[in-house]
């Protein structure tokens, strides 16, 4: 069984990434953003734009993968019934507490839709993210619980997916979150049951690197990528992130695409280039950031209570910030900064209390 205490390389990885998504999320107030925020500038800084795309277009995939990889691990060390008390604890006791204390600020704050009294969702804001992995973790419970013994207790060694298996896997993924998209466009959130929040744009291409790091666990993917592969696959995923931005920042008005044509050639991009970008940095992470001393693992014990606090965090400085007469930019650089720092400052004092 790999001792998953070993990959620090994984710990790594999830701390750059949340201090990818503070970065996104100060963005959300100082750029072009298609999403909503509290805190709205009436400056934009255009080249901020890119970063909206290339960062959804894998980040929150990379990270279910990661935790379907960990996930699998979890099972094998505890057991179905074990697995699914601490799932519920970690993932679903957070995600109530947001909840009941959101509850009084759409009441008394925020207002329900319209400013009536029609029935309105309970807003659980980013950790949409804990409630998918939730459900996720207990469906695959169920599988394994269903197979019983069939499920192998131990880790196989096997071949790491081929170029041929990758792109195929991309191409077979970007018609259907196409067509999802057709009824659900990115960035239109619905709530299920009225308080699970939902994204369907994105659910085929989340939900299929969670199976994706599941099935790496089992077979050692991680491990057996080599270095060259993952280099290769890192510069097709700076290629492609160079390509939109250039897109973006001009090039539409020189080649203009209108839809469908841009949305169906975005979803390949997309697909592509997620792919392209998990691999790179995962190799990248596991041969050159495997550094563990005091401070990262402080990060790397910090990165989930960092995750549920970062957005008061950062709306306390966007808001400090309001009055400043900075170009939009330059406020985006100069929050991001001390919210990174504030960020898993807080959630390094708040973890054990809260035992997250």
């Amino acid at each position: 069984m790999t001792d998953t205490r070993r990959l620090f390389y994984l710990d790594n990885l999830r701390v750059a990434l949340t201090m990818l998504l503070v970065a996104h999320h100060v963005g959300q107030a100082y750029g072009p953003t298609g999403g909503s925020w509290p805190i709205q500038e009436a400056a934009r800084a255009a080249i901020l734009g890119p970063l909206f795309t290339i960062d959804r277009s894998f980040f929150m995939s990379l990270f279910f993968l990661i935790s379907g990889f960990f996930s699998a691990a979890s099972y094998d060390a505890k057991g179905g019934r074990a697995f699914v008390r601490s799932r519920l604890l970690r993932l679903g006791l957070p995600v109530v507490v947001w909840a009941l204390l959101m509850i009084p600020l759409q009441l008394f704050v925020f207002g329900a839709p319209g400013g009536g009294a029609k029935a309105w969702p309970i807003d659980v804001g980013h950790l949409w993210f804990l409630e998918h992995l939730l459900l996720f973790s207990l469906v695959y419970a169920l599988w394994r619980g269903i197979r019983g013994s069939r499920t192998p207790a131990v880790v196989t060694e096997a071949r790491p997916p081929r170029t041929w298996a990758i792109l195929a896997f991309a191409i077979l993924l970007a018609p259907i979150s196409g067509l999802i998209r057709i009824p659900f466009p990115v960035d239109r959130w619905v709530y299920l049951l009225g308080f699970f929040r939902v994204a369907f744009a994105d659910v085929p291409r989340d939900l299929a690197f969670f199976v994706l790091g599941l099935i790496a666990y089992r077979r050692q993917w991680l491990s057996r990528f080599s270095s060259r592969a993952g280099r290769a696959w890192l510069a097709v995923a700076v290629l492609l992130a160079a390509l939109i931005a250039i897109y973006d920042l001009g090039l539409h008005d020189v080649v203009p695409i209108g839809e469908p044509a841009w949305g169906t050639l975005y979803v390949f991009w997309e697909s592509v280039f997620c792919c392209a970008a998990c691999i790179g940095l995962l190799v990248l992470f596991r041969d050159k950031v495997t550094a563990h001393g005091r401070l990262a693992a402080a990060l790397s014990r910090s990165q989930y209570a960092a995750y549920i606090v970062h957005v008061p965090v950062i709306l306390a400085f966007q808001y400090a910030a309001l009055q400043a007469t900075l170009p939009p930019l330059a406020k985006f650089v100069l929050v991001t900064l001390a919210s990174i720092p504030a960020t898993f400052a807080v959630a390094y004092a708040v973890r054990k209390p809260l035992h997250l």
